[in-house]
């Protein structure tokens, strides 16, 4: 009987099986590089309309940013967002899980710049 023998040992990971040490440098690097705009998501259509409105935004605005759409989940990790779509401007998480629209982003980039 095996009722009281050993346990095989499972190995979970966060982000299915892709955390190694290179691919958690290389999101903890993208978090702090200089000034950007991200969005950060699957690239759902939700996804795809926030990227959208912060171009339409930037266009506003007169800004010559380019927008970075992050979709690796470790990555995205490392920003700590639970729930996408999430906006990220200059390293920092200005909104996640819900999509803004182009006056409420216009509002955000003139308090943050």
């Amino acid at each position: 009987m095996s009722l009281f023998g050993k346990k095989k040992k499972e190995t979970t990971s966060c982000c299915g099986g892709n955390c190694d040490a290179k691919s958690m440098a290389k999101a903890e690097s993208a978090k702090v590089e200089g000034a950007s705009v991200k969005v950060l998501g699957s690239g759902c259509a939700k996804c795809n309309q926030l990227e959208a409105a912060a171009k339409a935004a930037l266009e506003q605005l007169g800004m010559d940013t380019t927008i970075d759409h992050v979709t690796d989940f470790s990555q995205i990790a490392a920003y700590g967002v639970m729930s996408t779509p999430a906006l990220v401007i200059d390293g920092k998480i200005v909104s996640y899980g819900k999509v803004l629209n182009t006056e409420d982003i216009v509002k955000i980039l003139q308090k943050v710049r």
